[in-house]
């Protein structure tokens, strides 16, 4: 390999990088591409250094900072990639400096290098010129006998080793942290070094870390172990609506009242009646779950009561029903609603005599069952206008329990992501890095009208189209989405240039003057956007910026406040 000829004619300019950086003031946040940046002060930073070698000793602390330098460069590289897509291997290895010299870091003066992407081969002999590491130890007058740019030497490390497909080790082979003139690094694949396992050893988890982690599973198996004692089980969930839920599941659950779950689609109804059976004494019992919307109305009676051999056509044997299944434990009836009326009469029976007759047969068999109805309609409604009866209405509503929609509980959101993420990665087999910064925003401020369900749809897609090692960005989840995020942009000269908000203050005055509402002026947009689309609601909500589902969950939505 020949080394590169590093003159600056042919080191790309900044400008795919800094018009990247967006100042969104009025919302107090920073976006790099679709990563969430801070701006902290060096004395912060350098204070927090010091404690940590103090706390838990130089080698462990240059651990933690190799590690989220590392942690960083993945980020950036990735950020690189998209940006160079068609980019030489030198046009992609200077965005690593760049960004440094970008983010305040250091300077990158580059003494020689050599890259053979197609054969994996490199050789790297940088300069760092003003490394912020080196001013943190001389602000906190911490003195070294080695080199202390553990961040930018973990940076640097994964950076280059994501971009050309293969492990590729720095070193810092003189730093002014520690006396030397200047700070220096040499790069090359992990083989071509002696001693590359025992640098490798800071990159693994750190003992203490082993230890907390060890205690933690003990600790997560112990609580488990209780749960399983006491049979409680509530999925993911910490918001403070979603626990008020859970308590009230608790206190009805040892009894035999029947329970009636209130919530939209998608809300993990099921989830909740699964609970409250593990938590019931009849935890030892079978749950059997139904969706009465899934089944023939020809065929609902059958399923739920059984049927005797010849009773129908087609009817070639005897066969139990969901109620004798579900005998000494748990029957969980989804969307109730859609029962039939004679299944509806049948159902009340059953409740007040716990008996029932197979469809077909004259014998009474007793049951022993406690019914979980759930539904997403206004049964009081349902009943007002005739489609449900009276009697079972009341006879199941003896302890309604509203389960809170998703947009209700956002605080769960990030946990819920992760707990998909785990489900998905270990389904795909493949392994991703996440929601970018800007898709968890996006998720947290979406209205999620299809709630848990969908959530959990959009993680699978996104894990299925996005490529190992990747963040998961909002097109892969939102494919409709524009990310176009306002505020102020940094001009490649440097400077600042102000990007317009969309809406003039002197209109915001002129509203709040004349007493217009909210709601009032989301009607106005959302009916422009319709009439300047033709009534097409996937045009009028690109016009508005928003996702199909969420316009249509409104218009529903404002549809039923109008009827009502």
């Amino acid at each position: 390999m020949k080394p590169i000829d590093t003159a600056p004619a042919l080191i790309p300019a900044f400008k795919d990088l800094t018009g990247q950086i967006r100042f969104v003031e009025k919302e107090g946040k920073i976006w790099l591409g679709q990563q969430r940046m801070l701006l902290l002060q060096l004395s912060a930073l350098s204070a927090v250094r010091r404690e940590m070698i103090e706390s838990i000793g130089v080698e462990r602390a240059k651990g933690f900072f190799l590690r989220l330098g590392y942690k960083s460069g993945l980020r950036d590289a990735e950020l690189a990639r998209k940006l160079r897509p068609d980019a030489s291997a030198l046009e992609m290895f200077y965005a690593g400096p760049q960004l440094h010299s970008l983010k305040g870091m250091a300077k990158v003066r580059p003494l020689e290098i050599r890259i053979d992407q197609e054969s994996g081969a490199f050789y790297a002999d940088l300069e760092w010129e003003n490394s912020f590491e080196v001013e943190s130890c001389r602000a906190e007058g911490l003195h070294s006998d080695q080199p202390v740019c553990w961040t930018l030497l973990g940076y640097a490390i994964s950076f280059t080793s994501f971009f050309l497909g293969r492990q590729i080790l720095f070193k810092e082979v003189s730093c002014r942290g520690r006396g030397d003139a200047q700070c220096r690094i040499v790069g090359k694949p992990v083989g071509e070094w002696e001693d590359a396992e025992d640098f490798l050893r800071y990159f693994r988890n750190d003992p203490i870390i082993d230890e907390l982690q060890l205690l933690q599973e003990q600790v997560a198996n112990m609580r488990q172990r209780l749960q399983e004692q006491a049979g409680l089980f509530y999925g993911v969930g910490r918001s403070g609506v979603y626990r008020k839920t859970c308590s009230l599941i608790d206190k009805v659950a040892l009894g035999n009242a029947s329970v009636l779950l209130l919530g939209e689609t998608g809300v993990g109804k099921e989830i909740i009646a699964r609970s409250l059976h593990l938590r019931s004494e009849r935890a030892g019992g079978p749950f059997v779950a139904l969706n009465c919307a899934a089944i023939p109305p020809d065929l609902i009676e059958a399923e739920l009561f059984g049927v005797e051999k010849g009773a129908y056509t087609g009817a070639q044997q005897s066969r139990m029903g969901r109620f004798e299944r579900a005998n000494g434990g748990t029957l969980f009836l989804d969307e109730v609603v859609e029962l039939t009326p004679r299944a509806q009469a049948s159902l009340l029976r059953v409740l007040q005599e716990r008996e029932l007759e197979r469809v077909g047969d004259s014998q009474t068999r007793q049951v022993d069952v406690r019914v979980v109805a759930a539904t997403h309609e206004d049964l009081l409604k349902a009943v007002g206008e005739g489609r449900f009866r009276a009697d079972l209405y009341y006879r199941l509503n003896v302890y309604p329990v509203h389960i809170p929609a998703l947009r209700e509980r956002r605080e769960d959101i990030p946990l819920l992501i992760e707990h998909f993420l785990e489900k998905m990665h270990a389904s795909y087999r493949k392994k991703t890095l996440g929601l970018s910064d800007q898709a968890l925003e996006t998720c947290l401020g979406y209205d999620w009208p299809g709630n848990i369900r969908e959530l959990e749809n959009l993680i699978e897609r996104g894990v299925i189209i996005t490529e190992p090692n990747r963040s998961i960005e909002v097109e892969a989840l939102f494919p409709h989405f524009q990310v176009e995020p306002q505020g102020i942009g940094l001009a490649s000269d440097g400077c600042l240039a102000e990007r317009s908000a969309g809406v003039e203050d002197d209109c915001i005055e002129r509203l709040l003057d004349q007493g217009i509402g909210l709601d009032s002026i989301e009607d106005a947009l959302i009916h422009g956007a319709l009439r300047r689309s033709g009534q097409n609601v996937s045009e009028a909500a690109r016009l508005l910026g928003m996702t199909r589902p969420a316009l249509a969950y409104r218009l529903k939505r404002r549809g039923d406040a109008r009827d009502r």
